[in-house]
């Protein structure tokens, strides 16, 4: 089909509301979460407001604001990337939630530990060390960093649920926890760079116990009806085949902790949502994780563009792509949302277009966007 065979149905099927627990998302379209670097000292400015609002404006349902670093020293390795503690950062983050409730969207930001990724002698705490499970980094087997005692697990979940708590009091609608891509919670989950023998190591279920933890600090620090979304990839950016689950039942003993726990929905990023990701069946990460845990999902993968994001760092483009398949497995209920990235990025009107039945304007995605992000 060609793109404009979408128009027809686009709107109906994106415009409809969605709940997840106690807040309801005007309509199907998130935006995905983009890493930024435009916060010195790690406070959210005016632009970046303006930044998440316009979007917002533009009908995108819901924001997912781009990582934010918990409250731990190691958690991050920028000081122009935004901190989600502090007086200022928090004041700036309160700023932005307004300004998108005003342009009639919805928004939670995503809550932040690089771990392992980290690079000693970064700001914003040039002396903190990079932690993780083991000390491992991706694709290492030399010890680099330090493995986590049962005092820094502690220190970490603490920064998440007070994180969580800051978010609603400042008046966000929910939260996203990053469990995806290499990152500190991810480091758990993924056997390649969990290898403790602790209660935080061993099978899929042991791995995915300090995420649990997290979880289920931040429900008990958040109204009940405040939601919960959890992030997760089975690749990582270091390591693009790695699998956290060969089978929908290894998947199932990682997730279900989860759901139990108190995530109210699941974002299961893909490179390419069209891909199936287990053989004999057409479901992808999204679709499995639905199925298995019966949660809201978020997919998200190269939506509305035909390339992967990944090439968009290495100053590719990436053409126009229809997304008829995207709504028929809307349709079908195979997930609950798509999440837009570089598509938002290159145009703030996306969704406005494609609610709008306007997709002659869709403009294909040039990578010199990521030098703008305005």
């Amino acid at each position: 089909m060609t793109v404009a065979a979408s128009a027809s149905r686009a709107a109906e099927v994106l415009s409809r509301p969605v709940a997840l627990n106690g807040l309801t998302v005007p309509n199907r379209i998130a935006m995905a979460p983009m890493t930024r670097a435009f916060s010195p000292n790690g406070i959210p400015g005016a632009d970046v407001a303006s930044y998440y609002s316009r979007r917002a404006a533009a009908g995108v349902g819901l924001i997912v604001t781009e990582g934010t670093y918990v409250g731990h020293d190691s958690a991050g390795q920028s000081d122009t990337i935004p901190r989600f503690h502090g007086e200022e950062q928090l004041a700036g983050w309160a700023k932005v939630a307004a300004d998108v409730h005003a342009a009639g969207g919805t928004i939670v930001p995503q809550l932040w530990h690089i771990g392992m990724v980290r690079e000693q002698g970064q700001p914003p705490y040039a002396d903190a060390p990079a932690v993780g499970p083991s000390g491992l980094r991706i694709g290492a087997d030399e010890v680099t960093g330090k493995a986590m005692t049962q005092r820094d697990l502690d220190d970490v979940i603490g920064a998440f649920a007070e994180a969580a708590a800051a978010a609603e009091r400042i008046g966000f609608d929910g939260v996203e926890l990053h469990g995806a891509h290499g990152y500190l919670i991810d480091q758990f989950l993924w056997a390649g760079t969990n290898r403790r023998t602790d209660a935080y190591g061993g099978d899929p279920v042991a791995r995915a116990k300090f995420a649990e933890e997290i979880v289920a600090a931040v429900r008990a620090t958040v109204s009940p009806e405040f939601p919960i979304i959890f992030r997760y990839s089975q690749w990582k950016q270091e390591a693009y085949r790695a699998r956290l689950a060969e089978t929908p039942e290894e998947l199932e003993s990682i997730l279900a902790p989860l759901a139990a726990a108190g995530v109210d929905a699941f974002h299961a990023s893909t490179r390419r949502y069209w891909f199936p990701e287990f053989d004999g069946s057409d479901l992808n990460l999204a679709g499995w994780t639905k199925k298995l845990t019966g949660k809201p999902v978020i997919t998200v993968g190269s939506v509305g563009l035909d390339g992967d994001f990944l090439k968009g760092f290495q100053g590719e483009g990436a053409p126009v792509k229809g997304i008829d398949d995207l709504l028929d497995r809307l349709e079908a209920e195979e997930f609950d949302m798509i999440a837009v990235g570089r598509a938002l990025l290159q145009d703030p009107e996306w969704a406005a277009k494609v609610l709008a039945d306007r997709f002659d304007e869709l403009k294909p995605y040039d990578a010199a966007a990521l030098a703008t992000l305005s």
